[in-house]
């Protein structure tokens, strides 16, 4: 099926310039859409006499939004659709209650967004300098405000991870299976997982995976040997996450921390063997955050060593009650928003070289061989504890050229609602399907 229509509303290139007889420490701004949580980025200071746009300033916010919220945007508001950016003087602009609370509102400014063919064509709402001072002052922020289409496509568990459920392709209201999943318990003797098991024997039961006996010293002290194996529809194997590292509480306490997570191998297969492709770390955060801490890691080789390294490209929270969304998008603070090429490309619109028609130049590539760039990634939905999960994962067109693609981004957001329930307190007892049995065997 066809990807399905998405749009970003990026906002960057942020800049103030004081009038001569004023200036500010440090400022911030918090950014606005309706119906979205606003956003907070630092803005630098920019020298009275300099009059252009610099065009190297990094990414501030951006927004994503799918075709049914476009639709009622439209509909609803039409033309008067409006980001707005507020500047504060004062405090971190970290985003710290206490950062806000002390900042002191020195102008805001709204920017139309006319959304309508933002599904087909790039659009730069505004770019260069616009005059925010109240009362009077002649303070100026620069800003870039731009849409653009970013199609992804869509997948969607039938039903929690552990209970081995279709995943199909969602395109509106059409679903199709294109993937099933077996959960088990691999051996967690089998060391070489990822390197060197044979798809072709992983077919059938081996002897060495025959049997899983649990811990009879501490049989709820440690969750090890969770696997979840995505299937093609021929029963083929393309995809598989591995606990690796089991999720065990610190000394003295009920929980997973930082210090010694747990861990996944996301594989893939390659030459008759799965080869890893990403790790996934999960941890509990202190007590009075209440979330999961993740970070996940990327495989790829050292061109200059020919070994295999390992890069940082998804690290943060989620609300271990309320749930929330695993994502990797490479639209980092760090990403530069204007090319040479145009006033209005953020880095992640189309460039030279990328694919026709993807309408995304976020060349991110998770083929080891490629280079790391900007655009939105992948995102996958996670329920918080005690609520039923059935993950919807969106990944950019950009990323998916083969089954193979697709079921890798399928299996780590299996890994992630998994480990929602690995990093849960020791105290608390897990659904029969995540409890290992005497007599439990492990087929892929």
């Amino acid at each position: 099926m066809d990807p399905c229509h998405f749009v970003r509303i990026l906002v960057g290139n942020l800049a103030l310039k004081f009038p001569s007889t004023e200036s500010s420490s440090s400022c911030y701004c918090k950014i606005k859409l309706k119906n979205f949580p606003h956003q907070v980025a630092t803005i630098p200071q920019q020298d009275i006499e300099t009059n252009s746009c610099s065009s190297q300033k990094p990414l501030a916010a951006c927004f994503s939004l799918s075709k049914s919220q476009i639709d009622n945007i439209v509909s609803k508001w039409g033309s008067s659709y409006k980001v707005s950016i507020e500047v504060y003087a004062g405090g971190s602009g970290s985003g710290s209650t206490c950062g806000l609370s002390s900042g002191k509102l020195l102008g805001k400014v709204s920017v139309p967004l006319d959304l309508r063919g933002a599904e087909s064509r790039p659009c730069v709402a505004h770019n260069g300098w616009v005059t925010i001072g109240k009362n009077g002052s002649s303070l100026q922020l620069c800003l870039t405000v731009r849409t653009e289409r970013d199609p992804r496509f869509v997948f969607q568990f039938g039903g929690e991870p552990e209970c081995s459920p279709q995943v199909f392709q969602v395109q509106g209201s059409v679903k199709q299976a294109v993937f099933t999943c077996k959960f088990g318990f691999r051996n967690t003797s089998d060391r070489n997982l990822g390197s060197r098991s044979s798809l072709s024997e992983s077919k059938a039961p081996r002897k060495w995976l025959r049997s899983l006996k649990t811990d009879k010293d501490q049989p709820s002290k440690e969750r090890k040997g969770w696997s979840i194996t995505i299937h093609n529809l021929t029963g083929s194997p393309v995809a598989m996450a591995s606990m690796v590292t089991p999720f065990v509480p610190s000394p003295g306490s009920d929980r997973v921390t930082k210090s010694n997570p747990g861990a996944w191998l996301i594989l893939r297969p390659g030459c008759g063997t799965w080869k890893p492709w990403g790790r996934l770390e999960a941890w509990r955060e202190p007590s009075f955050t209440d979330a999961i801490g993740y970070r996940f890691d990327l495989f790829h080789d050292d061109i200059t060593t020919a070994a295999s390294v390992t890069s940082t490209v998804a690290s943060s929270t989620i609300n271990a009650k309320l749930g929330g969304k695993f994502t990797m998008d490479m639209t980092s603070l760090s990403t530069p928003l204007i090319s040479p090429q145009s006033s209005g490309d953020f880095g992640s619109g189309s460039r030279s070289g990328s694919r026709p028609g993807s309408g995304s130049g976020s060349d991110f590539g998770f083929s080891p061989q490629n280079q790391f760039r900007g655009g939105f990634v992948m995102s996958s939905t996670v329920e918080g504890t005690g609520k039923c999960s059935k993950p919807e994962v969106e990944v950019g067109v950009h990323h998916v050229t083969c089954t193979e693609d697709a079921a890798a981004f399928v299996a780590l957001a299996a890994a992630m609602d998994l480990s929602m329930d690995a990093c849960r307190s020791f105290n608390q007892k897990l659904r029969k399907e995540l409890r290992q049995q005497q007599t439990q065997n492990f087929v892929v």
